[in-house]
């Protein structure tokens, strides 16, 4: 089949969506969770095949990789997902006219949600609950790294829409190739929001040829500063988390700002990296600091690169500043407006980076690994908005949503 025409089946599978009561959302979100968890041993097959393709040393390796506690967890978020209540027709807005006519803002869903990632497998079950929760259609174009991965999943989730007699283009997965990317991106009238999940090339690609509406997930180029008033045990936790706990998802930390009163603290702030083996990119006075204390295997000195980079690996900067306003320009120049953290116990300081600095989540004293849906309370998330218009931050079920206006009236007519 083309893919104009599988696109075309997808955006005819809308309507059947709004026959399909609350309950049994939720009671099918639950059996596919079921299910995931049954086939366990064949979905770490398929990604087995997909693993075999890429090299261990990939960044994008531990993204890929599916294992019987991931697959739970992926199951378990599915879960929570269906718990949650429907963010559809909530009444944003009322207003009764001098005329006697009300108008209502109701949430409505988008229609056709396309997602395009990369070597994600865990984005396929996360996208379908939470657009078959909020009434949408998902359409998928994963990467061809996860391809089987992400067959496999979506297997099992038509063979479940099959049994409660839904659709399964309300699921629908795309050919992995470049033919299938061209014609989601100038899917106009059959999908209505285009939203890449990926690196900052993936995602500019997308930004920029895209001929539909387009919600940036942009990359994760995360910041931790450390105040001259920070906690040194609660700083080497938050930076060491933030850093090891996954370094290939974009809340990832890449670079450590530290106030150079503090500098004789870095090497115990810095201490837990050696276990993992971190690279720093150290600037002159924080490599100067480290020297001796760090390995010398594993601390460089900073060049101009070192900064505004999305590592996704082991790798990490430092940047030394003489003031809280210094951190502040090396966050405004080098930040993807994702996450940003300050390790601080000055109450000022602490709301002067929380007013000043530009980004979706900024965080006092805690780790950026929690800028994710589950760990908000969403359930899950599609994504991680960098972009100001519509949503921003953790993309869950209400940033799923449009609305539109419902009025009535006894026979209103519009005067001349």
């Amino acid at each position: 089949m083309k893919v104009k025409d599988i696109l075309q089946k997808a955006s005819r599978a809308k309507r059947s969506l709004q026959q399909v009561s609350d309950e049994t959302v939720s009671e099918i979100l639950r059996s596919v969770a079921g299910s995931l968890r049954d086939a366990t041993d064949d979905i770490i097959e398929a990604n087995a095949r997909d693993l075999s393709r890429m090299s261990e040393d990939n960044p994008k390796y531990d993204r890929l990789k599916l294992t019987p506690q991931r697959i739970d967890g992926i199951a378990s978020d599915m879960e929570n997902v269906a718990g949650l209540p429907s963010p559809l027709g909530s009444v944003l807005s009322e207003t009764l006219r001098p005329n006697g006519m009300t108008i209502r803002k109701v949430s409505v869903p988008f229609g056709v949600v396309g997602v395009i990632y990369e070597a994600r497998p865990n984005v396929t079950a996360d996208v379908f609950s939470l657009c078959f929760r909020s009434g949408n259609v998902c359409v998928l174009k994963g990467g061809s790294d996860a391809d089987e991965s992400s067959r496999a999943i979506v297997s099992i989730i038509h063979k479940v829409l099959e049994s409660y007699g839904v659709d399964p283009a309300v699921c629908t997965l795309l050919p992995a190739d470049r033919e299938a990317t061209a014609e989601l991106l100038g899917a106009v009238g059959l999908v209505d929001v285009l939203i890449p999940r990926g690196s900052s090339t993936l995602i500019n690609y997308v930004r920029d040829n895209a001929r539909i509406p387009v919600i940036e997930t942009g990359a994760g180029i995360c910041h931790t500063y450390f105040d001259k008033a920070g906690d040194t045990e609660k700083g080497a936790s938050i930076v060491n988390n933030a850093k090891t706990r996954r370094v290939s998802v974009c809340n990832a930390l890449d670079c450590l700002i530290i106030h150079k009163d503090r500098l004789a603290d870095l090497p115990q702030i810095c201490s837990e990296l050696k276990e993992s083996n971190v690279v720093i990119y150290a600037d002159p006075l924080s490599y100067e600091a480290l020297a001796g204390s760090y390995p010398s295997a594993l601390l460089q000195r900073a060049t101009d690169e070192s900064f505004g980079t999305e590592f996704l690996d082991y790798k990490m900067s430092i940047k030394t500043v003489a003031a809280l306003e210094d951190a502040l320009d090396h966050i405004a120049e080098y930040s993807s407006k994702h996450s940003e953290s300050i390790v601080s116990e000055d109450p000022e300081a602490i709301a002067v980076f929380q007013r000043a600095v530009d980004a979706a989540c900024v965080y006092a004293n805690v780790s950026t690994a929690f800028t994710d849906g589950a760990q908000f309370g969403f359930g899950a998330e599609i994504g991680i908005s960098t972009q100001k218009l519509h949503a921003r931050g953790p993309m869950a079920l209400p940033e799923l949503t449009t609305y539109k206006y419902i009025i009535e009236g006894d026979g209103q007519i519009r005067r001349p």
